[in-house]
């Protein structure tokens, strides 16, 4: 698969190709003539596949398999230390105008971007194999679905992406001439010179995740971890697709969905929700009921597709194929689901290694190994004085081994939503739960999302950070226009939309302890939010929306909590009113492109503190 070759590129390209797209075939030629690799491979996404890379990747060092009994099928993949997490320093959004990018992103020009990248490019896969990867997001022939190809150099992102994407010749087949679908290139920047050995882990020290909003293409350089590699993810599957639904009228979501069946009614329910990474968004995807009455199923944990049905109502996708998970919390105590979804068909990324040869990280179990081999290959014990798991180390396992997960996730055409959750990571100010006044009012409550920074962002942990909808970093085109798309989908859905919420499960009493259990007690919210959606509960107006009345959340089995809710619902107008400043600054950024009817809600919330 990897054997060196003298033929022309065009050659190599053209003899292995399991397609006769014109477009495909020149556009697959033209990366392989700038990048010179010496093979050419199109995946078929096939188990013969899998097992020919990963054996080729255990022979060269960089996939470590691990127990068939404890874990079958499975591999650890240890990265290069300075590779470990997205760069949102070096990622770009290169529109052809600036203001179209926005404040929230970095910018340069497409001409000027691509004068600097392509000489990067340049010769960049010498001495290795190109993949060419077609993958589906969604269902093949869905009617929220979209087809791409990512060529690249890694094995390691051919493999993770077979877990993450429906890849392989149904979706190369899908692509038809003339059909839109988006272009990614992906090098880990090491190309190799005859006779030169290769490393573990092949990364460059210099890094571009590079976004063509007017073309529909990324290109990424330098980097093999995560979302700078696997270019489904969050470049098109957030970045680009963003701006494909504004221009199409859908949304493309940084959102979780879930089913919800109650069991007495026997009625359905789905439910999408926006949080910033390390909010228990995982933890609600595969929530646990602690109270009867509900049966909770996955969809998924990250991305949703939004699109209006034929019948008004707003439709949604998961668009993935799998979990891209971080390892470090997940655990038995925290989230079983996910830990039974682990069983088997999982590549681990820079967790530690057990001297049995299972994987372990820091909150997967109570009790702690006495030695381990940390995410460097290092020995390691509990008086080590380090993490023996990296904070953003990951797992990729596919969806389908999901205890939980719905038949839903196999819809073509997506499931209607019936309410839309936004929350962050808040110890003070935000209630456990509330329900906006009005769509515009749910808007307002997305695009003012703050939460504490995490490992696998850039700055300190713990800083306030500003994460409109849960999309700062994703939003591939100017916040305050995707504000805007979002204000003209209301008016679009009417009385269809479906109503929107803001929870908080971190609110912190004065004595620094978290006021609300949270995990499986969540559905105890989710509860609230499903009878108020069906009228069924009596609300509580406050100046920052309905929280519910008293003795209408469903406390049975923690009654312990109720001395507590005074203070988890507790709205102080000082501190609210400092934060509409804050926010005010925040939508000043964006100049006269901030949609009126933000400014509106902003002076209402004001207002309603004041009296």
């Amino acid at each position: 698969m990897s054997t060196t070759t003298l033929a022309p590129i065009a050659e190599l390209v053209r003899e292995s190709a399991t397609t006769s797209n014109p477009e495909i075939l020149q556009w697959v030629t033209e990366v392989a003539e700038l990048t010179q690799p010496d093979a050419v491979y199109w995946c078929d996404g096939s188990q013969d596949e899998w097992n020919r890379i990963t054996s080729e990747m255990v022979e060269s060092g960089s996939l470590i398999p691990l127990n068939m009994n404890l874990r079958p099928g499975s591999f650890l993949a240890r990265s290069n230390p300075s590779d470990v997490a997205r760069v949102e320093d070096r990622t770009f959004i290169c529109s052809e105008n600036e203001a179209d990018a926005g404040p929230t992103n970095n910018w340069v020009a497409p001409d000027a971007m691509r004068a600097e990248l392509m000489p990067k490019f340049q010769g960049s896969m010498r001495g290795r194999t190109m993949y060419v990867v077609p993958f589906s997001m969604g269902p093949v022939g869905g009617a929220i679905t979209q087809l791409g190809v990512e060529i690249t150099d890694s094995p390691y992102a051919v493999l993770n992406m077979r877990i993450m994407t429906r890849m392989g010749q149904a979706a190369l087949d899908g692509i038809l001439p003339g059909g839109e679908w988006v272009r990614t290139v992906h090098s880990v920047g090491a190309p190799l010179e005859a006779g030169e050995a290769d490393v573990e882990w092949p990364c460059n020290d210099l890094k571009y995740i590079t976004h063509f909003p007017e073309t529909l293409e990324v290109w990424s350089y330098g980097s093999g971890y995560g979302g700078n590699a696997l270019l489904s993810k969050k470049c098109f599957a957030l970045r680009i697709a963003s701006v494909m639904g504004k221009n199409e009228g859908w949304l493309a979501e940084h959102m979780l969905l879930l089913k919800l069946t109650n069991t007495e009614t026997g009625k359905d329910y789905h439910l999408s929700a926006a949080f910033p990474s390390a909010c228990g968004k995982t933890n609600l995807a595969m929530l646990q009921p602690t109270i009867p009455g509900w049966k909770v199923e996955t969809i998924g944990d990250d991305i949703a597709w939004l699109r209006p049905g034929t019948d008004g109502r707003l439709y949604a996708i998961n668009p993935e194929a799998g979990f891209f998970g971080v390892a470090p919390g997940t655990g038995e105590t925290t989230n079983p689901v996910a830990m039974d979804t682990l069983w088997g068909n999982t590549i681990f990324t820079n967790v530690a290694l057990t001297d049995d040869g299972d994987v372990w990280w820091e909150g997967m179990t109570d009790s702690v190994p006495a030695h381990l081999t940390d995410w460097q290959g290092n020995s390691w014990t509990p008086e080590s004085g380090r993490p023996a798991a990296h904070p953003n180390s990951r797992f990729t396992v596919p969806i389908q081994q999901t205890p939980t997960l719905s038949q839903d996730w196999f819809e073509h055409d997506g499931v209607p939503l019936d309410a839309i959750l936004f929350g962050g990571r808040r110890a003070t100010n935000v209630p456990l739960v509330a329900q906006s006044r009005s769509w515009n009012h749910g808007v307002f409550m997305g695009a003012t999302i703050s939460s504490e920074k995490t490992a696998a962002q850039e700055g300190t942990v713990g800083e306030l950070r500003r994460d409109p909808f849960a999309m700062l970093p994703f939003c591939g085109y100017n916040m305050a226009d995707y504000w805007g798309h979002w204000l003209e989908m209301g008016e679009q859905l009417g009385e269809q939309a479906p109503r929107i919420f803001q929870v908080n499960w971190f609110r912190k009493g004065d004595d620094g302890r978290f006021l609300w259990p949270g995990f499986g007690d969540n559905s105890r919210v989710i509860d609230w939010v499903i009878r108020s959606v069906e009228g069924e509960y009596e609300g509580r107006e406050t100046p920052i929306g309905i929280v519910p009345a008293d003795g209408q959340l469903n406390l049975s089995g923690i009654e312990e909590v109720a001395d507590d809710l005074d203070e988890i619902f507790e709205i102080d107008p000082k501190s609210w009113l400092a934060e509409a400043d804050m926010t005010e600054e925040f939508f000043a950024q964006f100049g006269d492109r901030l949609p009126a009817a933000l400014n509106a809600e902003l002076e209402g919330l004001r207002k309603r503190l004041g009296a």
